[in-house]
């Protein structure tokens, strides 16, 4: 699959808004926690163009990623694939490309992804492992360098 990572836009926030709440929905229903306009005024608040990248498959959007700097390590943030190109392998691909970035930094890096959620399986094939967890998120980190599983 043919893709490439370009710095987003201030204009990109509402197509992200809108994967944001297709992708989790599944998983903030079974939660209990799916509200329609919570789902995207949430990323809304927190959209920082300065570190998200947008994923373009065969030249047409197809996600979004953040790597937002912290005190000592990288957030993994807003990664959101539209589902038609989840399942191959595009996922795998853009975390392999981004966690490169960050083990030459020598930084770690963490996230959080909703509990039950399938994505937390891609992360821990890339080296994350379970930091904390409470009944709606799971808190993740990779040290620099960390194999995949």
């Amino acid at each position: 699959m043919e893709w490439t990572l370009r710095p987003a836009q201030p204009a990109d926030v509402e197509p992200i808004a809108e994967l944001r709440a297709v992708v989790m929905r599944p998983d903030l229903e079974r939660l209990g926690r799916f509200d329609e306009q919570r789902v995207r005024q949430r990323f809304r608040e927190a959209f920082a163009p300065e570190h998200t990248s947008v994923v373009l498959s065969g030249g047409v959007f197809a996600g979004s990623v953040a790597l937002r700097p912290g005190e000592d390590e990288q957030w993994l943030e807003h990664f959101y694939l539209d589902p038609t190109v989840q399942g191959q392998g595009l996922g795998s691909a853009v975390l392999r490309t981004l966690l490169a970035r960050t083990d030459a930094d020598g930084l770690p890096v963490r996230l959080n992804v909703l509990q039950g959620s399938a994505a937390r399986r891609l992360y821990a094939r890339h080296g994350f492992t379970v930091e904390a967890q409470d009944p709606v998120d799971v808190f993740m980190v990779r040290g620099p360098g960390a194999l995949a599983a």
